[in-house]
């Protein structure tokens, strides 16, 4: 049957945007907002997502159910997505759009199936829909052909065949360097200014390295935002290269960096309501005040 209703857990950043790009491409989105914080309401509603009263009543309109959140809740969301579905005669597939581990994608494969309903491993890369390029939404995992059909409309769909956990997979090693990379600059700033010789450092890299030093002075002081929404991916990146016999400690330390940036006055901060004046030595100096 073609997709025409999409349910979206939860519509954030992300999720709203993508919703937003399916409605414009003539589907009906459809979340439930329960306990959901008023920022994600003014989202949905920016997103022409309509409401629902409960997951049951979502997941029997739905055609499809995509999980695009926070990688600490996507497992708690899987279950409550079960529990919905447990006893429907025909329940949509389950999409796990978030940022984890192949090992924790395969456990919600399991609590999915268990409850009757089917589950499909995807991981998104690049922004939300509407900033620049679309996202590609890697899928793969059985039935997940059935994503094809949001191919074009905002986003890219990218299968990767029938094996549970390969889009996930890819996530992990994408952001492994690009927020890996964010964190490790993070620290190098911390550490030099620290040491007193951050303006000496800075001066080096404007010489030598200048795109690096642009990217740090563009990246880091938006950070504080993000962290703590990435301090579980980085958690998860971690587990997933010990999985396979590389060492979790890169992303170790870079989850600790986010829980520092996450500590910072700025973190109270939104996309909408951040300060684009603030600079990278005022960010850095903030991180400064926190080292023990």
């Amino acid at each position: 049957m073609p997709v025409k209703t999409v349910a979206i857990l939860s519509p954030g950043d992300m999720g709203h945007a993508v919703g937003r790009a399916l409605v414009d491409h003539g589907l009906e989105v459809i979340t439930s907002l329960d306990g959901r914080s008023d920022r994600t309401r003014r989202l949905a509603s920016e997103g022409n997502i309509q409401d629902v009263p409960d997951l049951k009543e979502m997941a029997s309109r739905a055609d499809l159910i995509l999980s695009i959140l926070v990688p600490s809740e996507a497992i708690g969301v899987a279950r409550n997505v079960a529990g919905a579905i447990r006893g429907m005669a025909s329940a949509p597939p389950f999409v796990d759009c978030n940022a984890v581990s192949p090992q924790s994608a395969r456990v919600m494969s399991e609590i999915i199936g268990e409850a009757g309903g089917s589950f499909i491993d995807g991981s998104i890369i690049g922004g939300p829909p509407g900033r620049g390029a679309s996202p590609r939404i890697y899928i793969s995992g059985p039935g997940s052909r059935i994503m094809a059909e949001l191919d074009g409309k905002g986003i890219e769909v990218r299968l990767m065949g029938d094996e549970v956990g390969r889009a996930s997979a890819i996530k992990m090693c994408y952001a492994a360097g690009t927020k890996g990379t964010t964190a490790l600059h993070t620290a190098l700033l911390t550490a030099a200014e620290a040491m007193g010789v951050l303006e000496e450092l800075a001066a080096e890299l404007r010489s030598s390295q200048p795109d690096v030093y642009k990217r740090m002075e563009g990246q880091v002081p938006s950070l504080p935002i993000s962290a703590g929404r990435w301090i579980g991916e980085m958690e998860e990146i971690a587990a997933a290269f010990d999985h396979v016999g590389v060492t979790p400690g890169f992303h170790q330390g870079a989850a600790a960096m986010f829980r520092l940036l996450a500590q910072t006055p700025f973190a109270v901060e939104t996309p909408e309501t951040r300060d684009s004046s603030r600079t990278l030595d005022e960010t850095i100096a903030s991180l400064v005040q926190l080292l023990p």
